[in-house]
């Protein structure tokens, strides 16, 4: 597929009423709930318990730090963006936000509470795997909670030259927990996130073991 074809079908149309656009990608299964991976469904559902409606402490510390860094108006996206919770955080600090998750269902939650609150943020629903990130389009990438290691040469080559991701999730040492995940699928080995990343400007890394494990970095894309 050329790149003028790529573009033409990840691009998010626009607002709908001033507010929010849900879009559908062109891969039909995206636009299926029921017939989404079994594995990323499973991947959700067992992360849920330990998923709250607030932004995450790390991305509400890092977002002023980060808006200084890539300026004003800049395009931000919240990856597998679940019920939206930073992507409200982004619209809300000014940024032109977008979101995309594979599932329909919270698409469609997302959208209606964005509206609600008079909010502007471009959502889609697609799967990744099938229908990559535009390239260099976004200033800055949020990702949560959320594990697909298969995304990892969207999401950097998504950034645009100097742009920031902000990038927490769990990792094995959650087993020892007893929540949470457990498949080495969804769960990071040790320093794997740094290796993912390799070559970005590495701002902040971290690796905690309590009162959850998860790995967090803010790396920057070099210009």
């Amino acid at each position: 597929m050329g790149e003028e074809q790529h573009e033409r079908r990840e691009k998010p149309e626009g607002e709908v009423n001033g507010k929010v656009a849900a879009l559908n990608t062109d891969d039909r299964r995206a636009d299926q709930p029921d017939q989404a991976d079994c594995d990323r469904r499973e991947q959700r559902l067992s992360q849920e318990p330990i998923i709250s409606d607030l932004p995450s402490p790390f991305v509400l510390a890092w977002l002023d730090p980060v808006s200084r860094l890539v300026g004003g108006s800049a395009a931000a996206i919240d990856v597998a963006m679940g019920s939206g919770r930073h992507a409200y955080l982004l619209a809300r600090s000014g940024f032109r936000t977008f979101g995309v998750d594979i599932r329909l269902d919270a698409v469609r939650k997302a959208a209606a509470r964005a509206r609600a609150e008079g909010l502007v943020v471009r959502a889609w629903c697609g799967d990744l795997t099938q229908v990559p990130l535009p390239r260099e389009r976004f200033d800055v990438v949020v990702v949560t909670r959320f594990l697909e290691r298969d995304l990892f040469a969207s999401i950097r080559t998504t950034l645009k030259s100097g742009g920031i991701l902000l990038y927490e999730t769990f990792t094995v040492a959650q087993r020892r927990l007893g929540f949470g995940p457990t498949s080495p699928q969804h769960l990071l080995e040790p320093g794997e996130l740094l290796r993912r990343l390799e070559g970005f400007e590495v701002l902040m890394y971290e690796e905690t073991e309590s009162p959850e494990a998860v790995a967090r970095i803010v790396a920057r894309r070099p210009r």
